[in-house]
């Protein structure tokens, strides 16, 4: 039977057409507005008007970040989404301690328009700049041009360990204008000096005079804010630096959170999807006749996949459950494409081919000599070491499965979806509606787990496809947990070669080739339909940026092109480039005669925030090197997202299986808003990263994911977990990344573990003793 011929009258009518050209005409008028004529003008403000934060009648906006309810409650613009890293208790308490007001009293607000709310720290640390090089002109010039130019985008996303890095500054500037303000309408109504008032508690003081903010709020709201805002000093916080209860607890303990797959918009429908299981195949036909006649199956849609994701076909029903047995009956059929024989030994050898070929790629690093330093006649009597490592596909894995709910009517289209993204979600939705992304309003629920996934918006782009056929009706889309795996934008699968001179007990040269996917050559082609330059910092972080001071260094990278969909994993690149690096600069301690601990130390005499995090592990390596029985201990160190994390692992053998008994973790993150939410992530940064070091990889075969569930892609179990201890190192800088940064060293701490432990050398991911 022909796709489609039993398919209900209204999936009949033509496909929604796409605004392609015009997205990508806009698309290129943003880009001239970037280039031409910026350097004469000033950089747009991010404080913003109280009509950047939509309030209903009875609350009183101050500007774009903060308003005042009736009550006396404060409420805080969020535009980043919290999926369980303690944004929104952070964002409140840095407007808490500026306005001199109780947490309880403060309130967050998802927000999703308005440029003013655009991540500028992510779009400035995509630089492929070295940290050593910051202070340089020419690298201060770049980050202010490229922060200009976000500020302009305004992006909104959340990604990158960048939301309070981000919000430091302009969120506590927005809470001191509104302090200011408070205070200026107070001494007004007293007609006092306005220094003699203070914020307490959210009542203006001065003297024996008390005004709650709420009855003052009116009056600040019609006074012009004050051009430049005094900050609080750290000397005087009472909130920040503390610990303090998440403001998320209550709801996610007594079950009234709402995550994106709770919601629940009058006259709801649900859609269950079958999706092509091959990479680049697509839907040749279906029969929808049986499903069709099943109870509660309101019609079944073909669709295109969008944004990178696959072609299938869904079925719509009253109730989810009634959607997924209706589609065991939709007999769908597949054209495999091009790409039907792919698999992993395949992929194995097309990455290795790269690496071993002439073709370097691109350099992103050359420092001294470079790859002559490495050549054995410049070297005589050193030592040259080299080895090759090699990292799986993996998937984020969520515990929260894909899902999206879209209601598509007339030319309005209204989603409720977990995104990572709202600036893209909102354009893949007016591209598959074929609306203006005007007329696209976005709500995003809390969201049970990213780690990147959520960054891609496919799966809104599908939702609202689907939605254009229900006649006006909300439809969920709801995925399984093996279509999450199957169909999922993977960490790429990297081979990376790398090689030393060793001359006496020191380092003198030092470099890197890998060979993988480019992730945001991909991202291009999916939402631009761009070609890609080729330049992919995420392809080398954590190994062009590196902190040894090695004399000569090179560090190259060369992408190769598949067509497994490949996307952002928590902490990116870093996630394998340090398990590059940290076991190679072992193997190199070990070829000089010395400890992993004594040459890191040597490495960085001119990186005092990299040696204070190692410092502060160093006493538990040092005891190691005890006899202790069966246990072993590894040690690693990496800086990502502004921030650095030094790590030992305590590993044993247990019946032949490797056991991690305990990590210790160092941590400097710049200022800690709150320690406690710092513990927390750094917690699970661990136990992400080691459920990748020991168990996880994505093969193929057919052209197909082989993995489909927990049951063959596994997570680590709480009896497994190992103990771990949070040492924070006291920074004066402002606050950096912290949802990534423990994830990276992890890796190589236990693999440098297991070499202590075995005397064998760990290259490849996961570990197979």
């Amino acid at each position: 039977m022909k796709s489609g011929a039993t398919v209900a009258k209204q999936d009949d009518a033509p496909p929604v057409r796409r605004k392609r050209r015009h997205f990508l005409l806009g698309a290129l008028g943003v880009s001239g507005l970037l280039v031409i004529g910026w350097g004469a003008l000033p950089p747009r403000s991010r404080t913003g008007d109280a009509g950047s934060f939509s309030s209903s009648a009875d609350e009183i906006g101050l500007n774009g970040w903060i308003k005042i309810e009736p009550d006396g409650t404060v409420v805080v613009a969020v535009p980043r989404v919290e999926m369980g890293q303690g944004i929104h208790t952070a964002f409140a308490m840095l407007v808490a301690e500026e306005l001199g007001m109780p947490l309880s009293r403060v309130r967050v607000e998802n927000v999703t328009t308005e440029r003013i709310y655009g991540n500028v720290a992510a779009i400035v640390d995509a630089l492929p700049i070295h940290p050593d090089d910051n202070g340089t002109p020419w690298a201060r010039v770049l980050h202010w041009l490229l922060a200009k130019s976000a500020r302009e985008l305004g992006l909104i996303i959340t990604g990158g360990s960048s939301s309070l890095a981000d919000a430091w500054l302009p969120l506590r500037e927005a809470a001191a204008s509104a302090r200011a303000v408070l205070i200026e309408a107070a001494a007004r109504r007293w007609n006092v000096n306005p220094e003699d008032v203070a914020m307490r508690d959210g009542i203006a003081i001065c003297g024996t005079h008390r005004l709650p903010m709420q009855l003052i709020a009116a009056d600040a709201a019609r006074l012009s804010p004050p051009r430049a805002v005094k900050l609080k000093p750290p000397a005087s916080y009472r909130l920040l630096g503390q610990p303090a209860p998440r403001v998320d607890v209550a709801g996610k303990t007594d079950g009234t959170a709402q995550f994106a797959i709770d919601m629940r918009p009058d006259n709801l429908c649900y859609a269950a999807v079958a999706l092509c299981p091959t990479f680049g195949g697509s839907l040749a036909g279906y029969d929808a006749s049986r499903a069709l006649h099943m109870p509660g199956v309101l019609t079944v849609v073909p669709f295109t996949g969008e944004f990178g994701g696959p072609d299938g076909v869904a079925v719509v029903a009253e109730h989810y459950w009634q959607a997924r047995m209706a589609l065991s009956n939709v007999a769908a059929r597949w054209n495999d494409g091009p790409h039907a024989t792919l698999d992993s030994a395949q992929i194995d050898g097309l990455l290795l081919q790269a690496l071993s070929g002439a073709d370097d790629g691109i350099t992103y690093r050359r420092q001294g000599d470079g790859l002559d330093a490495l050549r054995p006649e410049q070297g005589q009597g050193s030592h040259f070491i080299e080895a090759e490592f090699r990292v799986p596909y993996l998937a984020h894995a969520p515990m929260e499965p894909i899902n999206c709910t879209a209601c598509v009517a007339g030319n309005q289209v209204e989603l409720w979806a977990p995104t990572q993204a709202a600036t893209l979600a909102r354009m893949a939705a007016s591209r598959a509606a074929g609306v203006s992304t005007d007329n696209v309003k976005l709500h995003v629920p809390l969201i049970g787990g990213g780690f990147g996934r959520r960054l891609e918006s496919d799966f809104v782009a599908q939702a609202v496809a689907i939605a254009a056929r229900t006649n006006g009706r909300p439809v969920q889309v709801i995925w399984t947990r093996e279509d999450d795996i199957r169909h999922d934008f993977y960490r790429p699968q990297v081979h990376a070669r790398l090689r030393a001179r060793v001359d006496g007990n020191s380092v003198t040269a030092f470099a890197s080739k890998s060979a993988g996917q480019s992730i945001l050559a991909q991202e291009l082609h999916r939402l631009l339909h761009a070609p890609s330059l080729g330049l992919d910092r995420y392809t080398a972080e954590g190994m062009f940026d590196l902190p040894y001071e090695i004399a000569h260094q090179h560090v190259a990278h060369l992408n190769v092109d598949l067509p497994v969909p490949v996307g952002f994993w928590r902490s990116v690149g870093h996630s394998y480039n340090a398990f590059f690096l940290e076991c190679f600069i072992d193997e190199i301690a070990a070829e000089a005669g010395s400890d992993p601990l004594t040459l890191r130390r040597a490495l960085l005499q001119r990186h005092p925030r990299h040696l204070r995090v190692l410092e502060a592990v160093a006493d538990v390596f040092v005891q190691s090197k005890s006899p202790n029985g069966a246990h072993a201990y590894g040690l690693a160190l990496h800086a990502s997202f502004g921030s650095f994390a030094a790590q030992v692992a305590e590993v044993s053998l247990i019946d032949g299986q490797l056991r991690v008994h305990r990590v210790i973790c160092a941590i400097d993150c710049g200022f800690v808003v709150n320690p406690q939410i710092v513990r927390q992530q750094v917690e699970s940064g661990i136990l992400f990263g080691l459920s990748a070091a020991l168990y996880d990889e994505v093969t193929i075969a057919g052209g197909r994911v082989v993995q489909s569930n927990f049951t063959d892609y596994s997570m680590i179990r709480m009896a497994n977990a190992p103990a771990i201890e949070t040492r924070i190192v006291p920074s004066s800088e402002p606050p950096s990344g912290m949802g990534e940064v423990a994830v990276p060293p992890v890796a190589p701490a236990v693999a440098n573990a297991v070499f202590h432990l075995t005397g064998k050398r760990i290259r490849q991911l996961p570990i197979r003793l």
